[in-house]
This record gives C-alpha cells, sequence and structure tokens, in this order.
C-alpha cells in the first residue's frame, strides 16, 4: 500500500497588495489563483481520477484546441 504524497507547490508565491479595498484585493487574488491553475493541481493530486474520466477530460481539452485552432484559421481569411 502506498501513502497519498502532499501536494508540493511548485509555484512561484502568489501576492496581492492591498491598498484601499480589501475585497478587491481578494476577487484580484482569486483570479490570480484561478489562473496560475493551483486548485486544479491540488484536487488533481488529492484524489483519484478513474481512467475513462481522464480520457474524457483530455479529449474535451483537445477539441476545445482544435476549435479555437479552427476559430484562428477562419479569423485570417
Amino acid at each position: 500500500m502506498s501513502k497519498k504524497q502532499p501536494f508540493e507547490n511548485n509555484f512561484e508565491g502568489l501576492s496581492i497588495e492591498v491598498r484601499d479595498n480589501f475585497t478587491v484585493a481578494l476577487r484580484k487574488f482569486k483570479r490570480k489563483v484561478d489562473n496560475s491553475g493551483i486548485l486544479f493541481e491540488y484536487i488533481k493530486s488529492q484524489t483519484y481520477e478513474k481512467p475513462s474520466e481522464k480520457r474524457k477530460r483530455e479529449k474535451g481539452a483537445a477539441r476545445s484546441r482544435w476549435l479555437k485552432k479552427q476559430r484562428m484559421l477562419n479569423q485570417d481569411k
């Protein structure tokens, strides 16, 4: 039996300077965390993903990349 390995933080430190409004700074911080993918990596490392779910996720990502490429090609015309 193997134990789950603890989440290793390989990301640079995220920081936001709070000037006047804390809620604005909190929104900016949440957006930064979301864009960096820290939460996704944490959840991914803490839970088991079935092979079928992994295939589905990867296929969806490939489809979105393909659609983006098609939009870019059609935009150039």
